[in-house]
Order: structure tokens, then C-alpha cells, then sequence
């Protein structure tokens, strides 16, 4: 039992903090940053970098109120090595962003990524790309400045306010590699054509070859520059048939007037939240032709039918009832001499229901016509002639419908991926479920975007927007590690682990984790640290599942 000075002893809530420092220690994150900023002040780039990770996963203070943050921490076993709290003063912070802003933030982003790629081997085979847009308030209005806030097209429909875009290329497990703040009216298009020019050497950074990979985004890649780009480049691709190509209409109708379905089911690994059903997956394979050249398209079909496309049936299947509806009521108004002529208008009126999704039910009636005067009392009425009127119903087209709809929840992946390629097999099936994994960077945008976060990078200088965005960057690098690491042991070992509400899940969250070390509290005297309770087994599941020893709670 270690013995304690109570007058010197300090109470430190360490959290799941030190987590975070050893896997940013297993990247050689203070050590890479400082080998590749030159900075003349006392203040490491490398540790002011790493302090401020550690705020942004700590998930209660944004990063301009660093020295406040410290003052109640022991930086010592957080960074590393004891530091004086007046070093995050916020001058010495804003010196330290223009040094790393000066040597380059896609450098050392990419530098780390592939620290990550080496140290966790990460699978690189499949890499997915998308945008968002970051929404501020104020003018920005300066001089040259590394990119242009400015209006554009608002993913967060906020077209009132300026913006920039934040572009993001992962892989295994939405693990970010590649990650770069861009002019806020870029377009998502020209940002897929300059990173197919690049992208190969990204990826041999990291020691994959020109075309060992696959590259997966969404339908901004279909342009015929983009393509283009693909092929003179080697790149393999999945990406979605955008509907205004005339050839994504042609390959749904060919799949609906074929009916030869391949079943995949469902693809969700966690079940569909509240009473909602899982969607479940239909495929037919086929192929188009775009700009001269021939690819794979695979037609999926959806349980979770577009609701907007539906919505758009049924307008038009309302708008055609109400065309018909003026027709029959013109042509069921007319009365006809002769039953002859009656029919042939019924013919034609029953031929105004082709090709509108409706069938219009006609009948021709004899209807007796009498003298004038009131016929004598008991006398039977005999009628002095006959006309002829068509009754008609206006029915739903069932056989006809049913493609339409069956068509509006389709849609088309497009891919030059071969059926074989790098030694195993890519079925449709495969290309959607890899297609299906782009939802990962959509999570990691939501990431980006945590109010606390990015409410503190509205700097003053653009070039100081650019560096808390590589924090950002960073932070969500180690986030997903710790996640992907979880997974990985579950998955390896067969097991589950404690999650929500003590139910036993196979699909931890790093947010999950930091939940289980909440007050997480670390006695300190001098060199000495000691936990002020042991470990739950419920912390000791997850720091098994981290591949972290509980000394780094107490070892600096």
C-alpha cells in the first residue's frame, strides 16, 4: 500500500484521457510534429498539438480555452512531461499554428496517417472519399488567404451563411488518411478530378501501387473529365450512376422487364432503430456505355423505397386521373343516335388510358326516349326511339404501376472494377456492401462538426482555421483507431463486450468507451500516482479490447 502525504496530495479526473495519449504515442504524434516544424519559441509544436488533441476528445472545453483546461490537469502524465500551464497562453498557442501552418498542414497529417497505416497495419485496399461544407458566421474578408470562405452550395442548408469545405479519403473502418480544408465554393466534381490526379501518390505513401486500390465515392465522380481522369490513371472505382444519365433509366427498366433478381438481404450490421425494418437489397448486374466506354452497373434494388421518388409517382399518377377524369366526363356527357357510333367512342375513350398508368372501363347504355304529354292513366309508355350514352370507370393500372414503382427504388452503382481483381472475387454484392461502407465518412463528418469544436476555429486568421481543422483531423484519426482496435479484438476473439445499459454489444463506439471512465480519478504525491479506486471489470473489458495496459493511468 503506497503512503501518501495528504498535504502534498493532489485529485486529478484523468477520464479516458490517457487512452487517447497512448495511441496518439502510438502514432508518434508529438515526435513526428516536432521533426517537421521548425520552431525557434520553447513551446513543442509536437506537445501543443497533442494538448490540444487531448481537449478536443475530452469533450467539454474548445481549444481557446487550452490554459484553463491544463491548469486542472496533470500534464505530466498526459504529456509526457510536466508543463507550465502559462505555455497554452493563447499568444504562444496562435505563434505555434502559424509555424505549423507555415510547414505545411497536409504534410503532416498525411505523415501521421501513415505512422497510423504502419502501426495498426491498416487495410488500404478500398478507400472512400467525400465533402462537407462547414458553415460560419462573420465576413472573413482577407487578403490572399490559403482558402476562400465564401457562399456556395450549404450541405448543412444554410445558404445564408459563408463557408468552407472539408474534403476526407478513408479507409478501413473510416479511418481518415488524407484530409484538407478547400474553398467554399468548391465543387464536389473538380475536387474528385484533382484528387484522381494525385491520389496514386497518396496512396504509394503508404506503399500501395497505382491501381491496387479501389476508390469509392459518391455520384459527384460520374463526369466524363472524372472518368477520364480515372482511366488515364488506372484507378478502379465504385460510385453511383447519377438519374440524369439516360443510360441509369435504361438499365432499371432493363432490370424491372427482366425480373431476374440476385437476393442479397440485409446488410446492416446493427438492427434498424425503433419498429423500422432493415432494408433489404434486390441486384441484376448489366452494363452501359458512357462517353465511348463500357462498365460494370449494378441495378439495386431497395426495400426502403425513396419516399421523395414515390411522392413524385403519385403526383403523376394523380395528375394523370385528373387528365382522364376531364375526358370521361366530356365523352360520358354525349348521347349518341346511333349504338354504332357509341361504341366506337367508347373505344376511343378506353384508348385514352393507355400508357397513363390507368384503364378506363366502358359500357354503352340504351336509354329509351318518349313523346311529349303525360301518358294515359294505366296506359304502358312506349318509347318513340332510343339514344346511346357510355358509362366508363377510371381504374388503376396495377400491371403497369407496378414496374414504375418497383423502378423508383432502384438505383445504379457504376464500377470498373473487374469480376477478379487483386486476387479475389468482386461480385455485385461485394461492390454494393464496399459502396454501402461511404455512410462511415458521413459519421465522421458529424465528428467534425460537434458544435464545442467548431465553434472554436473561427479564428482570426484564415491560416489559423487551417491548423485546428488538422486537430480535427487528427482527433478523429485516433478516435476511429480506438474504435477500429475494439472491433477487431471483438471480432478476432468471438466475444462481445459491456455497453449501453450493461448489454452486451459486439459493436463498441470510442464515444462508448469514454462514457465507462467517467471520473476516473488519479491520487498524486510527487513522482507517485496510484488510482484512487481500482478498475471496474467493465473498464478492465475495454482497456482488453484497446490493447492498453491500466498503467497509463499512473505512468507518464
Amino acid at each position: 500500500m503506497l503512503n501518501l502525504d495528504t498535504d502534498a496530495l493532489t485529485i486529478t479526473d484523468v477520464g479516458h484521457l490517457p487512452i487517447v495519449k497512448h495511441y496518439a504515442n502510438s502514432i508518434n504524434l508529438v515526435g513526428t510534429i516536432d521533426a517537421m516544424v521548425q520552431n525557434e519559441m520553447h513551446t513543442s509544436a509536437g506537445l501543443t498539438i497533442m494538448a490540444m488533441v487531448l481537449d478536443t476528445l475530452s469533450g467539454r472545453s474548445p481549444l481557446y480555452r487550452l490554459q484553463r483546461f491544463f491548469s486542472e490537469k496533470d500534464t505530466e502524465l498526459l504529456l509526457g512531461q510536466a508543463v507550465d500551464t502559462a505555455t497554452f497562453a493563447d499568444h504562444n498557442v496562435a505563434r505555434v499554428l502559424d509555424s505549423i501552418y507555415d510547414a505545411g498542414t497536409g504534410r503532416i497529417f498525411s505523415q501521421l496517417a501513415q505512422n497510423a497505416v504502419g502501426a495498426f497495419a491498416l487495410d488500404t485496399a478500398c478507400a472512400h472519399y467525400d465533402t462537407t461544407s462547414i458553415s460560419v458566421f462573420g465576413d472573413y474578408d482577407r487578403i490572399d488567404p490559403p482558402f476562400n470562405i465564401t457562399y456556395g452550395h450549404s450541405k448543412d442548408k444554410r445558404p445564408d451563411l459563408k463557408q468552407f469545405m472539408v474534403e476526407m479519403f478513408c479507409v478501413d473502418r473510416d479511418v481518415p488518411i488524407i484530409g484538407a480544408t478547400r474553398d467554399g465554393n468548391s465543387s464536389d466534381k473538380t475536387l474528385n478530378n484533382e484528387l484522381l490526379g494525385s491520389i496514386s501518390k497518396h496512396m504509394a505513401r503508404h506503399g500501395i501501387d497505382p491501381g491496387a486500390f479501389i476508390y469509392v465515392a459518391d455520384s459527384a465522380l460520374i463526369t466524363h473529365d472524372n472518368l477520364k481522369g480515372a482511366e488515364q490513371n488506372g484507378i478502379h472505382f465504385i460510385s453511383r450512376l447519377p438519374a440524369t444519365f439516360n443510360e441509369c433509366a435504361r438499365a432499371i427498366e432493363q432490370a424491372v422487364a427482366a425480373d431476374q433478381w440476385t437476393d442479397v438481404g440485409t446488410l446492416a450490421i446493427t438492427p434498424a432503430p425503433g419498429k423500422r425494418p432493415s432494408a433489404r437489397y434486390r441486384l441484376f448486374e448489366t452494363a452501359v456505355t458512357l462517353y465511348g466506354t463500357d462498365h460494370r452497373a449494378i441495378v439495386v434494388h431497395s426495400s426502403a423505397h425513396d419516399k421523395r421518388r414515390h411522392k413524385r409517382i403519385e403526383r403523376l399518377l394523380e395528375e394523370k386521373h385528373r387528365q382522364l377524369s376531364a375526358i370521361v366526363k366530356d365523352a360520358t356527357g354525349t348521347e349518341y343516335f346511333c349504338q354504332a357510333d357509341a361504341r366506337q367512342a367508347a373505344e376511343q375513350l378506353a384508348a385514352h388510358g393507355r400508357g397513363s398508368y390507368h384503364r378506363i372501363r366502358t359500357d354503352v347504355v340504351q336509354r329509351p326516349k318518349f313523346g311529349r304529354g303525360r301518358p294515359a292513366k294505366n296506359a304502358e309508355r312506349t318509347p318513340v326511339g332510343y339514344g346511346y350514352q357510355i358509362q366508363a370507370e377510371i381504374v388503376p393500372d396495377v400491371e403497369a404501376i407496378a414496374p414504375l414503382k418497383l423502378g423508383a427504388g432502384c438505383f445504379v452503382l457504376l464500377s470498373n472494377v473487374p469480376t477478379t481483381f487483386q486476387g479475389r472475387l468482386w461480385t455485385g454484392p461485394d461492390l454494393l456492401a464496399q459502396y454501402k461502407e461511404q455512410y462511415g465518412i458521413e459519421k465522421n463528418f458529424g465528428f467534425l462538426k460537434d458544435p464545442v469544436i467548431v465553434n472554436s476555429i473561427f479564428l482570426k486568421k484564415n491560416e489559423r482555421i487551417e491548423v485546428p481543422g488538422m486537430v480535427l483531423l487528427i482527433s478523429l484519426l485516433i478516435w476511429r483507431l480506438m474504435e477500429r482496435t475494439m472491433r477487431q479484438h471483438i471480432e478476432q476473439n468471438n466475444q462481445t463486450i459491456t455497453g449501453w445499459d450493461n448489454r452486451q454489444t459486439t459493436r463498441p463506439t470510442s464515444f462508448m468507451m469514454t462514457t465507462k471512465f467517467t471520473n476516473t480519478l488519479v491520487l498524486t504525491v510527487g513522482k507517485q500516482r496510484k488510482l484512487a479506486r481500482p478498475l471496474r471489470a467493465e473498464q478492465l473489458e475495454f482497456l482488453a479490447a484497446l490493447k492498453v495496459s491500466s498503467e497509463v493511468f499512473t505512468s507518464p
